[in-house]
């Protein structure tokens, strides 16, 4: 059995969580977040109302699933109470970022014109200086996804380690080239 997969769901106050056959759908403070559970696993909710996702079967396709399904539902109960952030730090010598409003970015890193950089739905940014930035918004995979796109900006590169990189990110430096 997954350990992950038979872990309940705890749903805390002031989370509502509606299933309606395969769609579950989790409204709390910060937002509204849907999933749509794939065919042999299922979910439903007990008498304290705890979340339970369980399998039919042990064939190959439902165990690989159902602890996916039960951390897709986990990090959307997480994503509604609490919201998703992820830290960006850019290094370079005339490399900066600035804030054009909550859900715009304008991105100086050593091209010769600036980048702008617009959030999707649901996403916004928090700006700290001119080198640290964060994505915030309350779905896992679209903040992990904007964070990403913005990294490939400029990716930082072996030498000299300029480029964006994630906060806390440990960048392998090569050797330059030996002189005579």
């Amino acid at each position: 059995m997954s350990r992950i997969g038979r872990m309940p769901i705890v749903v805390p106050s002031g989370v509502e969580v509606s299933i309606d056959g395969a769609h579950v759908t989790v409204k709390g403070p910060k937002g509204t977040l849907s999933h749509t559970v794939v065919s042999p696993i299922s979910v439903a909710r007990n008498d304290e109302g705890v979340l339970d996702v369980t399998r039919p079967d042990d064939e190959r396709e439902s165990r690989s699933r159902h602890g996916l399904t039960r951390t897709l539902i986990n990090n959307m109960v997480v994503g509604v109470t609490e919201g998703y952030e992820k830290r960006l730090e850019i290094q370079g010598v005339g490399y900066r970022v600035l804030s054009k409003g909550p859900t715009q970015l304008e991105f100086q890193l050593g091209y010769s014109h600036p980048i702008t950089f617009n959030a999707p739905d649901g996403i916004t940014f928090t700006v700290e200086g001119t080198t640290r930035l964060g994505v915030v918004g309350i779905d896992k995979q679209l903040v992990g996804e904007v964070a990403a796109n913005i990294r490939k900006l400029r990716k930082p590169e072996p030498y000299k380690g300029k480029g964006v990189r994630y906060a806390g990110e440990h960048v392998r430096r090569k050797v330059g080239k030996a002189g005579k």
